[in-house]
């Protein structure tokens, strides 16, 4: 699978504040690329300086194969979408008259602006003033002006944020439904950690500045894997007779913490313990949750 998009080194760098430091990102072709991070992590930086917003300290960024720099910029953004921070629109003009602004600027056919009506589902709407829409529909109307010209990549900063919940679940429909209906590929920010785990098959990342992980989603679940927790009368006598039998744990807290086993396997360990009088008063499963891992990843809690 090619790459859409690639950084080496990506630094940005604010008086003596460094924002941005050493991305190395690499967002696959044809997927929705989730990239997690708290609030003030540099996510909206990063994606302003993969559009040319903003200039890089450092680093290079590399779209469709082309190195950007000013002399590519407007050749790689013609095949690029962005909804950066909040939409803008005219709020006495309609949805309609909106996107044939857009479009003029754009130098797409103003045929185009009913399928991205349709895509984004403001087709009903269109006649409205912009003024008088909803937040989610003047998100949404934001998305169809990115989405004008049927672009091959569409950058998205945080786009359900001020949502409700039905906002919310209309955007992720959309966002999901683009790489495998029209082939874009996808790059979606988000503070929100369930929201990157609905729609995303890649991650990555950032906290402080820095990528932290970057991987397929599954490979981020399977750091939750499954533990037992064992609490005896003697922990300390417990871990040496596991031990003799090959099993590693470790103490946590007043448990002992052992890997996944199997129901037969785990029977036959507490028979042990029993069998050497040592008393077991609870066994539970213990799963990391993704909060958890994020937590570990970059030492900061996420909005869930």
């Amino acid at each position: 699978m090619s790459e859409i998009i690639k950084t080496t080194g990506l630094c940005k760098q604010y008086g003596k504040s460094l924002r941005v430091k050493d991305l190395d990102l690499s967002v696959p072709e044809g997927v929705v690329y989730g990239f997690l991070g708290p609030n003030g992590a540099g996510k909206s930086t990063t994606m302003k300086m993969i559009l040319g917003l903003v200039k890089p300290t450092d680093g290079t960024i590399t779209v469709f194969g082309r190195q950007a720099h000013s002399r590519s910029r407007l050749a790689i953004l013609k095949e690029v979408g962005s909804l950066i921070e909040s939409p803008s629109y005219y709020g006495h003009l309609t949805g309609e008259e909106n996107l044939k602004i857009i479009s003029t600027l754009k130098g797409v056919p103003e045929k185009d602006i009913g399928r991205v009506l349709q895509i984004v589902r403001l087709e009903k709407q269109k006649e409205k003033k912009a003024g008088h829409y909803s937040m989610g529909m003047k998100q949404r109307l934001g998305l169809a002006c990115a989405l004008l010209g049927n672009p091959k990549l569409l950058i998205l900063d945080e786009p359900t944020n001020g949502l409700d919940p039905s906002g919310i679940q209309e955007m992720r429909e959309l966002i999901c439904s683009l790489p495998q209906q029209y082939g874009m590929t996808v790059m979606v920010s988000s503070h929100l950690l369930s929201e990157i785990d609905q729609i995303a098959a890649n991650v990555g990342i950032i906290s402080r500045g820095e990528l932290v992980f970057q991987d397929k989603l599954p490979a981020l679940h399977e750091r939750s894997r499954r533990n037992i927790a064992v609490r005896t009368l003697d922990n300390t006598a417990a871990a040496k007779v596991l031990g003799e039998r090959g099993i590693t744990s470790k103490t946590e807290k007043d448990c002992l913490l052992l890997p996944e086993l199997d129901d037969k396997e785990l029977a036959g360990y507490i028979s042990l313990l029993f069998d050497r009088n040592i008393g077991v008063v609870r066994i539970e499963e213990r799963r990391k949750s993704l909060e958890d891992i994020f937590l570990e990843l970059t030492g900061t809690a996420v909005s869930l």
